[in-house]
């Protein structure tokens, strides 16, 4: 019997429990995990993702992340969970957005509709991870400015509510903040 092929994406700001939820998953399940290497595509160009960039340069950096995200998932022929999902890649490029950017609203446009085209072909469903579970610093890993976090978290979820995304998402409660539940929670959405 021919088992459905899961892809299952988990999207939020950073600092949600992604990628620790991800690794979980895969413990326990059949499912690969896939990370994605968002900070390995801005360093290969000698960027950096937490540094203010003019618009153009964000736009192609951002392009070259969907680029390389999309051809991990296109390298797996199995299901799999991954920790972050072009919706990411939409709402960071939006937040870096502020009322004096000069802005190509055409050349943005375009990336939105590719990161949706992505996220159409290449997932089942997505997980929507609100902020929830403690803060703690650790070296290396992304700031924890609450507010910041809380201001990616909605563009993410109007992001999952857009008609044009035409994908099944679940959003995640925000008071799910033990590992374990959160696995359950993912693994009953594929069922």
């Amino acid at each position: 019997m021919h088992q459905k092929r899961h892809v299952i994406g988990l999207c939020g700001s950073h600092r949600v429990g992604k990628t620790t939820l991800a690794q979980a998953i895969a413990q326990q399940s059949d499912w690969v995990f896939v990370q994605t290497h968002t900070s390995q595509v801005f360093a290969k160009h000698g960027l950096s993702p937490s540094e203010s960039l003019d618009f153009k340069t964000r736009l192609w950096i951002q392009h070259q992340v969907l680029d390389a995200a999309v051809a991990e998932w296109q390298a797996q022929p199995h299901s799999f969970v991954t920790d972050r999902t072009p919706i990411d890649f939409i709402a960071y490029t939006l937040a870096d957005i502020q009322g004096h950017t000069v802005v190509d609203f055409a050349a943005l446009e375009m990336y939105i509709n590719a990161c949706l085209q992505a996220t159409r072909e290449h997932f089942t469903a997505l997980i929507a991870m609100q902020p929830a579970i403690p803060l703690v610093f650790e070296a290396g890993k992304a700031a924890l400015n609450q507010a910041y976090i809380e201001h990616l978290n909605t563009v993410v979820l109007g992001l999952c509510h857009d008609e044009r995304l035409q994908c099944p998402v679940h959003v995640m409660p925000r008071p799910l903040i033990d590992l374990q539940a959160r696995v359950e929670f993912v693994l009953s959405t594929a069922q």
